[in-house]
């Protein structure tokens, strides 16, 4: 989000007394001639193009290309259709506009520098993100009811609900992301602005509690989903005593490092959000930002490219056939 985040590369000087026009070029104190991004009256040099925006930037294509993956991925069988495939479809469907959004927002700063491509590149970001993080609780949610009512998930009744759950997180997050071009924003008044410009502080400590509150909700959901999963191996332990303590293990390691990578992520930015404003140093901006877009190149890799079914559709799409020592272990109740 760079130099809208905190203004970093749109704070080049425009030219005055130190340098002259002459022509179509301006004429820099070294005697150099600066490049032009628009003609006639407007002239001014280009801005100097950050590393870090270059690096968010690099961190969308590579989102998007994952994600868009995915859901080939998902498209190709037909019968990954069960409510956990259209929960991780609409998690990858979020990622990939939170991939697209860092790219427009790199265009955005460097190409076009209205305020109609700021508010559209900042809307996209708060929305695509904040549907990547409902959509982690939505799984959550499905994993905790696939253990808990294991008899009756898989019906049509369930299958309702998750289309509603996905509603209902579209809807809000799509709500949060109009309120910039709704009036909700500090270009006004750049004194309002939080470290993500033109997010007013306001809003921009709003959607840290808020992403906190979310991540609470995900750990004890967690933590519910290891009592069920434990006290599941014990009933099937006199038969499969040792296959049942290591995949419960297994599934509990998983766990820990599903909430420590999401804790990673997004906690330093949303602490950051809390405590900072726009007067502090755009380095520090950045150096939380990435890592929360990063969470967005881990998704794929914990929730989609780790399921067999998928691992599956993706062999036969890319390549047509599968591989001969692949397998499909069915999973159990011992897995999460």
């Amino acid at each position: 989000m760079s130099s809208h985040l905190p203004n970093a590369s749109s704070s080049s000087s425009s030219p005055s007394s130190s340098s002259s026009s002459l022509g179509g070029t301006w004429i820099l104190p070294d005697g150099r001639n600066s490049s032009l991004v628009r003609s006639g009256a407007d002239l001014r040099p280009l801005a100097p193009v950050s590393p870090w925006d270059v690096a968010l930037c690099v961190t969308g294509t590579l989102i998007s290309c994952e994600n868009a993956l995915v859901l080939a991925a998902l498209f190709y069988a037909p019968s990954l259709r069960a409510p956990t495939f259209i929960l991780i479809g609409s998690l990858a469907v979020a990622d990939l506009l939170a991939g697209l959004g860092l790219v427009l927002n790199f265009i955005s700063i460097y190409a076009l520098d209205t305020e109609l491509a700021t508010l559209a590149s900042v809307g996209l970001l708060i929305a695509a993100f904040s549907a990547s993080v409902l959509n982690i609780l939505a799984i959550t949610v499905d994993r905790y009811l696939s253990l808990y009512n294991a008899l009756t998930y898989n019906t049509e009744r369930t299958l309702t609900f998750t289309y509603a759950m996905l509603a209902l997180i579209w809807l809000v997050c799509v709500a949060l992301g109009l309120l910039p071009a709704l009036g909700w924003n500090c270009l006004a008044d750049e004194a309002r602005c939080s470290v993500c410009r033109p997010v007013t502080k306001n809003n921009a400590v709003a959607l840290a509690v808020t992403f906190l509150l979310v991540f609470a909700l995900i750990m004890q959901l967690y933590l519910q989903i290891c009592k069920i999963a434990f006290r599941h191996a014990q009933q099937i332990a006199v038969q499969q005593h040792h296959f049942a303590a290591i995949s419960t293990t297994k599934g509990v390691s998983t766990l820990s490092a599903i909430l420590c990578t999401f804790a990673a992520c997004w906690m330093p930015f949303a602490m950051y959000s809390i405590v900072a404003d726009s007067s502090y140093p755009a380095i520090y901006t950045y150096a939380t930002v990435l890592p929360a877009t990063c969470n967005s190149v881990i998704n794929p890799i914990i929730y989609a490219f780790r399921n067999p079914d998928i691992q599956k559709s993706l062999w036969l799409a890319c390549c047509g056939c599968i591989p001969t020592n692949f397998s499909l272990r069915p999973r159990t109740s011992s897995d999460v």
